[in-house]
């Protein structure tokens, strides 16, 4: 089809309008083409008709695009790519949608909205980091992303280019892109210091090279390209900074409305302040460099404080404060200059002067730290030197104020470079390489490769003004550069793009701007015309452009204007500029006379002379390259001329360097563009539009991309959407491919408007339209013939309605009148019933009523008599019941008033007779006497009772006796008529009882025969552990006695190898520290050169002045200079000067030495010196290393050797150094002596202390053993004189078993294993004190010959006893405490002694009664229970010896294992652990103990229990135990701190558990499972601390057993706030790790899954949805729904495996669906692809699925349904109807979105098929104005949410039911060792 077909009637067109270009209208007849039809009638869409002329085909207005396309974010999505297309969509976006980006395929399209939008903040850059770009909405941002992925994936360097004319919003771009690369480049989130000093540059650089002009308040003056350098982890290490053409001019003349650069008005601003003073700066009006654009300010903008942000700037890049205030010295310098009056001497003006009383000029050369009289004279005079004079020459006022006006540009301009300059080294020195690039590059160097780097271009872009001039020249030459660059590039993006998929395809042809390129930089071309007319000595600009014209005036590109000849036209790339000639060989020359410089660079003031003087720049420059002393140059001989570079020459160098860079990296390209001239907000003015959009390339982007085929579809997006147009037949259903080709065939008849790619299908320009028109007429069809079926069952279904409708009012009619009949019948019988059963029911009810009151009547009489005589009977019996209680009252009362009388009368009685008799008995028991008597007294008393109790029992013996007989009597009689009945119960009783002994006794024998199993068990161990013990020590030995081997043969091959190390290394060392001493020297050195220098010109300035005053100059002679001291010394002096003989030369040659840079000669004398030196150290060299050499041959005299070979060189560099370096050499070798010395002394020390030490332990010893021995002494008397005074008394009762007697025997056998223990250590100390003295003999032997007098030479044995004695006091006043506390003692004993005694008397008596009263047989069974409970006690005690030694054995086993682990050479000599625990006897199995549910750790375990339990433990072994176990240890052990009150214990086991924790988390942030297992059991062990700290409020659930383990002690509130702290960082850890893992599977999840198959309709795409980095990355992470859910999933799993708490659960998940939400928003706001109701329908339903994930895990009440209310409130809002009727219901229904949201979706909405209506801008307005007056403001009106907000965490007590008592620590947490439970 062609195109002309597509124009029929209600086709929309454009037609040209010269007030808004292009218009749109409508087609109001059909075209056509063979009918040679020559006029189209059209209709405007504003209104009106007109008629258009058509020539030709070719000639047909262009159409317009589908209503579905309007708005697109790229250009090339279009259907009819052409300029009012594009024009039109720009339009569109920016006034309609306020949207200023757009992309034109690779061209991000930017248009200066002249007003602050708030789209730049961080959470819009973390919006768009990671993303592709073709998903995102146009951003500066995406385009910055872009480019920071293609370096981060594919290390390739980028470059961002942003172009565009003044005003348009460059350098606003640069800075947000430049901006976007320190947050996302930086180490971490936030800038670090490195991006920090990247965009502290950007002040800076507005500062001095910005200014106001009539486009933009924030012009830039002048071109850069930064280069933002990464490192491999893609983090910025640097950058660097290259600046193109600086607009000179200004600083000495402004255009009207226009201002000088910022610095000058921010210098006025500060010119109060005190330290600003000095500079006598006054109002900017004041100066003629300032006010001559009669516009000063600017709105808005404060200069004062963008001064001290400069001020910031400055310091933050390294500038100190007093070179800043050298700069704002130098720019004040200019203000003054410019303020300086040149006037006439006379009126012919052939000569200039200066004004004496000027002011300025003082104030000018005082700020630059030069001559005022010398620069007086030169500006107004000029030095010419010819051949053979030097003649001054007056200048004309004009020529004097131009010279002033160049230098001042001259001055600003090397100030400008110079801070440029040190801008680059800071930014560059952010590593060593970084450091190496910055020199070379400023420095004009050869270029290296260095790391990769991201480049940004903010470069001028195409300007034409009523006058142009050279500097348009050259900004319009960068433009054709960059063109041609750009067009290339576009070029190679199409050609590879068909090339990729396989498809024919022709040569494009587009505008080549090379003929302009040479008309400009070839050879005879218009800049190399220029150089050679500037180097003549009459050239004139004149001259120049008649040279032009003759060589030019016949190229293409090259035009003459008709009234002008100073004048030329260059036909650009965009239009034809017209440039006067006037001024260009000036500028071009950039002449500043030399008089003037010399001036400068005699300056006092080191940087003045620094900007000027190029000598000491590359003397600057070498330093900094390298530390080694360079020599000043030699200066250039005289007659020789240096040629400047024009500045011309220098563009186009830098425009090449530039153009290398560009071709090298891949390009990113940003037209800014200014929609209007009067900087008004959201004003677009197309025709201003327009000239931009062709002069920056993006119509060439639009021209080319439509030459070939800029429509492209993939084969799935094409089937999607132009599958209605295919018929059965033509699908193929496993060939995409084909089908397409099948449809295609039949609907497009030219194969030239398609081909078939790889992967997509290519179309001309204009087929999509017309695919779109059929796609849309087939819709069209299949409505009206959907509408026709559904009207007539609409109708059919509306007559069967109305059949229905009567049949059922006929029924229900005749169905009434039935029912009235019936109802009349049954009323009447009814009625009839009824008065029937009323009457009835009446007569009955008042027979009853009557006889119902009679009885009541009745009843009522009889009970009231009944009632009274009732009455008077209890009224009697009340009575007498009172008279007889008042009787016994008072009777009662006096009987107890007289006992209490009584009772009181004797207990005074008795109670002074008690206090008598206790004074009495206090005097008595003081002394000793009296409890010797009473014990004798009770010692008779205790005879006498026992004589009594004797004769006692043999009266009750013979009482028993006949009472027995009588009994026996009775009991014949008896039994004699029961013989038979008691013989068999006395016989079966008999057996009964023997029965039972035997049982007893068995049982007897069983325990005793235990007891001598565990004794015997317990000596055997005992047994083995002495043999474990001694092959331990034995292996220990033998493993010491090796490593004592090992380690002297290692000393002895250090002792002969380190020596020449040491002194090797030492020497070098001494040497480097040297260099770096003499680094300042050099340095100052170099600062004397330059300052020699400075005063070297100032006195040829002089001398020349002298000349000229004497008149030299005037009479023709010339004057010769001589040559300076300088060059005398830069010269070498080995050379021979004089006319001798060959011996003079000899002797001449022997006393002079060369230079060394220092401008001293050396002497003879000092010469010979330095060589005796130098053999001095030569010798001792040699004898230093003598013995080195003997052992170590060959290769210790090369190394030596060549040491001095190294050191004689350098003798000859520096014989300083070497002087410097022996003395070094021999203060070394003193150190090193002293160091020996000390050494012997520390081990003579050590020896010493060693002797003393064990002198000490043995004295020490001997006391102990004295003091034992004197106390087992004195407990042997006191417990002798103990047994005897109570052996009578316990003697008489030991048949008798009291309690007082057992108390007493338990004390007396404590007090003799007490002895028992004392005497061991006797016998131990003894044994030690005889190994001590056989060391010391053994000493004596093997050191001193026998003699042990010598071992105390050192008079150790006094200080030994003096230290003796000090014990010995120390020992003394420990006896006397313990006399004390014997005393206090034996008192309560003698107490406990009486309490024992009267118990004694008690229980005799009780014993008595119950032994009268028990039989035999119970007797028996007492005794046999007591001996039970003896035995058991005893097993019992057994048990607990028997499990300390197993305890021991597992330590031994383990020590044991590591010992053959490290002695593996000689694991045979270690004995078999299993042959070990063979011959071991099992041992026997007791009955379980109770246990206490704590468990104790030493303080010096803490480390490692805490490492075993938190730092080791992995999640697999945590899952195999009890859920939170390590917190209930922790608590167990918490717990037995309490229970010892240990504070110091506590606070290190609590502390290092946190640590440990902290640790962990840190060290495994990225393990989900680590962090949730910590999370936890921090959160348990923070319950189970309130839980058991015995506050009331957390014991509600508690049982009694956990209140009993409540903490007695401490109060551990601080460290549950710290647990709680810990807590909330370990949940924020886990939630920060969850989120980084679901954030790539939410947009692909909850925006991108289509879930309902087929319900999406895809649009064309243009280049940025089919081209971007995501091309080259694999799709083998895909991510869908499902993945997401299942990762939820995981995250659930691992939560509930590690038993968090069920509230923190719902917590973490409703922070995860909030972040989902916010996630999925973002995305969404900043899509253009997700705007339409499809979108939201699938949004929608997979929202669905996510809540239903959390209903199903029992989530609902999390909140977390509710945190995705936003997400689900803008799919709604895609789905709803956008009508003015819905504007209610869509502000009701999106109550959590912000105005700014809503508003965004609903301009992001975009028709998926043009049946869909886009959203009119009246509702929007509406919404906007429903939603403003809301009460509930509190939302804000953010556009994106917060993705990193987090809820609050609670942390909800839940208490726990685990008893610690039944608590088991499991073998694989490895603790046993250092835990024990108690």
């Amino acid at each position: 089809m062609s195109a002309a077909e597509l124009y029929t009637k209600g086709a929309k067109v454009w037609i040209t309008d010269p007030e808004v270009v292009w218009k749109g209208a409508e087609l109001l007849q059909d075209y056509h083409d063979t009918g040679g039809q020559k006029t189209l009638q059209i209709a405007y869409e504003e209104g009106g008709e007109d008629t258009i002329t058509i020539k030709c085909k070719d000639n047909l207005p262009p159409l317009r695009n589908p209503d579905i396309l309007i708005g697109e974010n790229d250009l090339t999505s279009l259907s009819y790519l052409h300029e009012p297309a594009v024009l039109y969509n720009l339009k569109v976006r920016f006034i309609d949608k306020s949207v200023i980006y757009t992309y034109c395929g690779i061209v991000l399209v930017a248009i200066n909205p002249y007003e602050q939008l708030d789209i730049y903040g961080n959470d819009i850059i973390q919006a768009y980091s990671g993303q592709d770009m073709g998903q995102m909405d146009p951003h500066i941002y995406a385009v910055a992303e872009e480019a920071f992925k293609r370096v981060a994936r594919f290390e390739e360097n980028q470059s961002i280019i942003v172009s565009g004319e003044s005003g348009a919003g460059k350098t606003v771009s640069a800075k947000y892109a430049m901006r976007y690369f320190a947050v996302v480049g930086g180490s971490n989130a936030d800038e670090t210091q490195v991006e920090k000093k990247v965009l502290a540059s950007n002040p800076i650089m507005e500062a001095i090279g910005n200014a106001k002009t009539t486009r933009n308040d924030n012009s830039s003056r002048f071109g850069k390209y930064i280069e933002i350098r990464l490192n491999k982890n893609n983090q910025i290490t640097g950058a660097h900074m290259r600046t193109y053409l600086l607009e000179k001019t200004r600083v000495v003349y402004q255009a009207s409305e226009e201002r000088n650069y910022h610095i000058f008005y921010q210098l006025c601003a500060m010119a109060q302040q005190p330290a600003f003073q000095k500079f006598k700066l006054g109002h900017q009006d004041d100066f003629y460099y300032m006010f001559q654009g009669s516009n000063p300010t600017i709105d808005g903008v404060d200069d004062a404080a963008e001064f001290k942000t400069t001020q910031e700037a400055f310091s933050m890049l390294g500038i100190t404060d007093k070179q800043q205030m050298m700069i704002f010295q130098i720019i004040a310098a200019i203000l003054h200059f410019g303020n300086i009056n040149i006037q006439e001497v006379d009126p012919s003006g052939e000569q200039a002067q200066l004004n004496r009383n000027d002011k300025h000029l003082p104030i000018m050369c005082e700020l630059l730290g030069i001559n005022q009289d010398q620069m007086k004279k030169w500006l107004c005079n000029r030095k010419i030197t010819t051949v053979g004079e030097t003649l001054i020459k007056p200048l004309t006022v004009t020529q004097a104020s131009f010279g002033r006006d160049a230098l001042a540009k001259h001055i600003y301009a090397k100030l400008f470079d110079w801070i440029v300059q040190h801008i680059n080294i800071v930014l560059s020195s952010g590593s060593k390489e970084n450091k190496f690039i910055g020199v070379l590059d400023i420095y004009g160097k050869n270029k290296v490769e260095g790391p990769r780097f991201i480049g940004v271009l903010d470069i001028y872009g195409f300007e034409t003004f009523e006058i142009n001039s050279f500097e348009q020249f050259c900004i319009n030459y960068a433009n054709e550069k960059l063109q041609q660059q750009f067009t290339l590039h576009v070029f190679k993006l199409e050609q590879d793009e068909y090339v990729k998929e396989q498809i024919e395809w022709s040569f494009i042809d587009f505008y080549d701007n090379q003929p302009c390129i040479d008309l400009i930089e070839n050879k005879l071309g218009i800049l190399s015309l220029l150089d050679e007319e500037c180097k003549l000595p009459k050239g004139s600009d004149d001259n120049w452009c008649r040279r032009l014209y003759d060589k030019h005036l016949k190229h293409k590109h090259f035009a003459k204007p008709r009234m002008s000849n100073v004048a030329f036209i260059i036909d650009h790339f965009a239009d034809k500029v017209e440039y006067q000639s006037d001024g260009f060989l000036e500028k071009n020359r950039d002449t500043v006379l030399e008089e003037q410089l010399n001036i400068l660079k005699a300056s006092q003031f080191e940087l003045v002379a620094d900007l000027f003087n190029d000598g000491a720049k590359e003397t600057t420059k070498k330093s900094k390259l390298s530390n080694v002393h360079m020599r000043p140059g030699k200066q250039p001989l005289k007659g020789q001329t240096m040629h400047k570079k024009t500045v011309g020459s220098q563009f186009r160098d830098s425009l090449s360097q530039l153009m290398e860079t560009l071709f090298s990296t891949n390009p990113h390209y940003i037209r800014c563009i200014k929609p209007n001239d009067v900087k008004q907000p959201f004003n677009f003015e197309p025709k201003r539009a327009i000239q931009q959009l062709r002069a920056c390339g993006v119509l060439e982007t639009i021209r080319i991309s439509a030459a070939g085929y800029p429509s492209r579809w993939t084969y799935p997006e094409f089937i999607q959407r132009y599958r209605v147009l295919a018929i059965k037949k033509d699908v193929v259903k496993r060939d995409m491919k084909q089908t397409c080709r099948n449809i295609l065939q039949k609907l497009i008849q030219d194969e030239d408007k398609y081909q078939f790619g790889k992967t997509k299908i290519f179309f001309r320009a204009g087929q999509v339209a017309y695919l779109e028109k059929l796609r849309s007429d087939k819709l069209r069809a299949c409505g009206i013939m959907i509408q026709k079926h559904v009207r007539g069952w609409i109708w059919k279904r509306k007559y069967q309605k109305i059949r229905r409708s009567v049949l059922l009012v006929q029924t229900f009619g005749r169905g009434l009148l039935a029912r009235r009949k019936a109802l009349y019948l049954r009323r009447t019988f009814a009625a009839t019933k009824i008065q029937k059963m009323v009457r009835g029911h009446m007569a009955r009810k008042m027979y009853k009523q009557i006889r119902f009151t009679i009885i009541r009547m009745q009843s009522y009489a009889r009970g009231r008599f009944a009632r009274e005589r009732y009455v008077k009977l209890r009224q009697d019996a009340k009575a007498t019941v009172i008279q007889k209680m008042a009787k016994g009252w008072l009777a009662r009362r006096r009987f107890t008033k007289i006992m209490r009388g009584l009772v009181l009368v004797q207990s005074h009685y008795r109670r002074r007779k008690a206090k008598l008799q206790l004074k009495i008995l206090k005097v008595e028991a003081k002394s000793v006497e009296h409890i010797k008597n009473v014990n004798k007294g009770l010692e008779n008393k205790i005879i006498e009772l026992q004589q009594k109790l004797d004769v006692k029992n043999k009266d009750i013996l013979q009482l028993h006796r006949d009472q027995m007989e009588l009994f026996n009597a009775r009991k014949e009689i008896e039994k004699l008529k029961h013989t038979t009945e008691n013989a068999k119960l006395s016989s079966n009783k008999i057996s009964e009882l023997e029965e039972y002994l035997r049982i007893l006794k068995a049982e007897l024998e069983k325990e005793k025969q235990e007891k001598k199993d565990v004794i015997s068990e317990k000596e055997i161990l005992k047994k083995d552990k002495q043999m474990i013990v001694e092959a331990l020590n034995n292996e220990n030995k033998s493993l010491k006695d090796k490593l004592n081997e090992a380690n002297q043969r290692i000393k002895d091959l250090e002792s002969h190898n380190t020596s020449s190390d040491k002194v090797h290394h030492q020497v070098a060392e001494d040497k480097q520290m040297l260099l770096d001493e003499m680094a300042p020297e050099r340095e100052h050195h170099q600062r004397l050169v330059k300052d020699y220098e400075r005063l070297q010109q100032r006195y040829d300035n002089l001398h020349d002045e002298f000349l000229i005053v004497s008149g030299v100059g005037l009479t023709g002679k010339g004057v010769s200079r001589t040559p300076s001291n300088l060059s005398e010394i830069s010269i070498d002096t080995d050379t021979d000067t004089g006319t001798g003989t060959g011996s003079d030369k000899e002797e001449k040659k022997g006393k002079t030495d060369p230079d060394q840079g220092y401008g001293t000669e050396r002497r003879p004398m000092r010469d010979t010196l330095l060589r005796k030196g130098l053999t001095e150290v030569e010798g001792q060299w040699k004898d230093h290393n003598g013995t080195v050499e003997k052992k170590q041959k060959a290769d210790r005299r090369t190394s030596t050797s060549g040491l001095l070979e190294e050191k004689k060189d350098d003798s000859k560099e520096d014989v300083t150094l070497l002087l410097k370096l022996q003395n070094r050499i021999k203060v070394v070798e003193k150190e090193k002596r002293a160091l020996l010395e000390r050494l012997e002394l520390g081990e003579g020390e050590l020896e010493r202390v060693r002797t003393f030490s064990s002198a000490d332990d043995v004295a020490y010893s001997n006391l102990h053993v004295q003091e034992l021995e004197m106390e087992n002494s004195k407990i042997k008397t006191e417990m002798k004189k103990l047994r005897e005074c109570i052996t009578l008394d316990m003697d008489s009762n030991s048949g008798k078993g009291g309690q007082a007697y057992k108390e007493f025997m338990d004390q007396f056998q404590a007090m003799a294993d007490e002895l028992d223990r004392r005497r061991e250590e006797c016998v131990q100390l003894r044994s030690l004190m005889a190994g001590r003295a056989r060391e010391t003999h053994d000493i004596a032997n093997e050191h001193y010959r026998g003699s042990i007098d010598i071992i105390n030479e050192d008079n150790e044995i006094v200080m030994a006893y003096k230290t003796l004695q000090q014990v010995t006091r120390v020992q003394e006043n420990q006896i006397e405490k313990q006399k004390r506390d014997q005393k206090c003692e034996a008192s309560d004993f003698k107490e406990q002694i009486k309490e024992l005694k009267q118990e004694n008397e008690r229980q005799e008596k009780l014993i008595g009664e119950s032994l009268e009263s028990l039989s035999p047989e119970k007797r028996l069974e007492v005794v046999i229970e007591y001996e039970i409970n003896r035995l058991t006690s005893e097993n019992l005690d057994l048990q607990e010896e028997n499990d300390k030694l197993n305890e021991t054995l597992k330590k031994y086993k383990k020590a044991l294992k590591k010992l053959r682990n490290k002695g593996s050479d000689n694991v045979s000599d270690f004995p078999d652990l299993d042959e070990l625990e063979s011959s071991m006897p099992t041992p026997l199995k007791h009955r379980d103990r109770e246990y206490m549910g704590m468990l104790e750790v030493n303080k010096d375990d803490i480390q490692q229990l805490v490492r075993h339990l938190v730092v080791d433990l992995k999640p697999k072994v945590a899952k195999s135990m009890i859920p939170c176990l390590p917190a209930y240890i922790l608590l167990m052990c918490i717990r037995h701190t309490d229970y010892s009150n240990s504070d110091d214990k506590v606070q290190a086991l609590l502390s290092t558990v946190v640590g440990g924790i902290r640790r962990v988390v840190k060290k495994q942030a990225g393990d989900v499972n680590t962090v949730s297992l910590w999370l936890s059991n921090t959160c348990r062990l923070l319950h189970n601390l309130k839980q058991y700290s015995g506050e009331k409020t957390f014991q509600v659930e508690n049982t009694a057993k956990q209140n009993e383990h409540c903490l007695r002690n401490f109060d551990l509130s601080e460290y549950r706030q710290i647990l709680s702290d810990l807590a909330v960082h370990t949940y924020q850890q886990l939630l920060i790790q969850m989120m980084e893992q679901v954030q790539p599977t939410v947009v692909a999840g909850i925006l991108e899954n289509e879930a309902i198959v087929g319900l999406s309709g895809s649009k064309p795409t243009g280049l940025r949805g089919r081209s971007s980095s995501r091309d080259m990355v694999s799709d083998d992470h895909i991510h869908t729904l499902d993945s997401m859910l299942k990762m939820l999933d995981s995250f659930y799993a691992v939560l509930a495996t590690h038993a968090v708490d069920k509230e923190l659960l719902k917590q973490v998940f409703r922070q995860l669906c909030y972040f989902i939400g916010a996630t999925a928003l973002n995305n969404l706001l900043l899509r253009k692809d997700m705007g339409h109701w499809s979108k939201g329908m699938q949004i929608r339903f997979n929202l669905s699925h996510l809540e239903t994930w959390v209903r199903d895990n029992q989530l609902k009440d999390s909140g977390a349904i509710q945190t995705l209310e936003p997400i689900i409130q803008a799919s709604q809002l895609l789905q709803a109807k956008k009508t003015d009727s819905n504007v209610d219901s869509i502000c009701e229904m999106c109550k959590d979105l912000t105005l700014s949201q809503i508003v965004k979706i609903l301009n992001l909405y975009t028709p998926a098929d043009e049946y869909e209506e886009k959203v009119p801008l009246t509702v929007i307005r509406k919404i906007q104005d429903k939603i403003k007056n809301r009460k509930d403001q509190s939302k804000g009106n953010s556009l994106l949410i917060d993705t990193k907000y987090m809820f609050p965490v609670t942390f909800p007590f839940t208490a726990s039911t685990i008893e610690l008592e039944k608590l088991e620590v499991p073998t694989s947490l490895n603790i046993d060792d250092f835990v024990k439970r108690m």
